[in-house]
């Protein structure tokens, strides 16, 4: 049985679980925390990042970006990225906005509001919060509702890796409790009405149900 190293809640981990469940592969997931991680573990993922994929003994694929361009190849249907060149280009784009620059404006509320009170006894700085609600969140947010405005999906007209990289931050948004509407009153309906699209497809919320439960027991 493959194995899928990291833990739910990071969203390069829910990117990849989304991908194996779009395309109905089984695997295990082994809980690696991505503070702390063992010696052992960075024998597998060198730079010590979750999550780090396991299809078969002694093959160990680290990193989403690169698990997902691995699981194209090795099991084409359905696709993930888009055929045409351009498309395929803009896809590998948004994807990177998603890991990078939306990852890291997200992450700060999450940490501040569900990380470090809940799991490392620190108290939220509101100052940080909201700098990252009023100032970094909102030009993000609008370059993506002009992208998503009129379509369905962000590029070619299907459900791409896309659509998964951008999305999956959106989950720890929902978690530390705020969306695109409260971040953003009265402005990008385009993009609230897509994440919440996506997130009421079937792979995505099992997830999110799973991960909700999660927050319930160690409440």
């Amino acid at each position: 049985m493959p194995k899928l190293h990291g833990v739910g809640l990071s969203p390069f981990v829910r990117k990849t679980r989304i991908a194996l469940a779009e395309k109905g592969i089984a695997y295990d997931l082994d809980p690696v925390l991505p503070i702390g991680v063992s010696e052992e573990y960075k024998k597998i993922s060198p730079l010590g990042k979750i999550p780090c994929y396991t299809p078969k003994e002694g093959v160990n694929i680290p990193d989403s970006s690169v698990i997902i361009a691995y699981l194209e190849r090795t099991q084409s249907d359905p696709p993930l990225y888009p055929s045409n060149p351009e498309d395929f280009a803009r896809a590998l784009f948004l994807e990177e906005y998603g890991d990078s620059a939306l990852v890291a404006a997200v992450g700060t509320v999450f940490f501040q509001r569900m990380v470090g009170p809940r799991f490392m006894n620190q108290p939220t700085d509101e100052a940080v919060v909201k700098t990252a609600l009023t100032e970094t969140l909102p030009p993000l947010f609008a370059w993506l509702d002009n992208e998503i405005k009129g379509k369905e999906y962000f590029v070619g007209g299907q459900f791409t890796v896309a659509d998964i990289a951008l999305t999956s931050p959106f989950v720890n948004l929902m978690h530390a409790g705020e969306t695109v509407e409260s971040v953003t009153p009265g402005k990008n309906t385009n993009l609230a009405k897509y994440v919440k699209t996506m997130m009421a497809r079937p792979t995505i919320a099992a997830l999110i149900e799973e991960e909700k439960a999660f927050f319930q027991e160690a409440a």
